[in-house]
């Protein structure tokens, strides 16, 4: 027996807007779902960062903390938990400012120092890793 109902599946959408997959706003999801990504990895990088400062604090002298942190892979862990946890910040701090700053003047204000202020953040930690990481190759 054939189902003689209209199509219970309606949509609002246009076929243009189902096939390129864009939301409301026009812009997809691309936001949302690099922030859940970010979210996940910090996990398991905050994990073995939490491990590594406190194997460092249990270390008797500079020198023995310095030799972890140059070992190549706890530097790869320490850039990564860098570069995640930026990120995630910078993509929480414009979700923030674009839902609760209404002026489009200080939105974009905002949403640039935010950018900048990542940026700095994040290249002095890297810095930081490097020269202690990558110290004892270039002496």
């Amino acid at each position: 027996m054939a189902d003689n109902r209209a199509d219970t599946r309606v949509s609002m959408r246009t076929p243009l807007a189902r096939v390129k997959g864009l939301g409301a706003s026009g812009h997809g999801v691309e936001h949302w779902w690099l922030h859940r990504v970010t979210a996940v990895s910090n996990v398991p990088l905050i994990i073995s960062f939490v491990i590594i400062v406190a194997a460092l604090a249990h270390s008797p002298s500079y020198q023995e903390a310095i030799a972890v942190i140059s070992h190549p892979l706890v530097a790869i862990i320490l850039i990564l938990a860098v570069i995640s946890v930026v990120n995630h910040m910078r993509l929480g701090m414009q979700i923030v400012i674009e839902d609760y700053v209404h002026d489009k003047g200080p939105k974009i204000a905002a949403v640039i120092a935010n950018n900048f202020y990542a940026v700095i953040v994040g290249v002095a930690c890297l810095y930081a890793i490097l020269k202690v990481s990558l110290g004892r190759i270039l002496l």
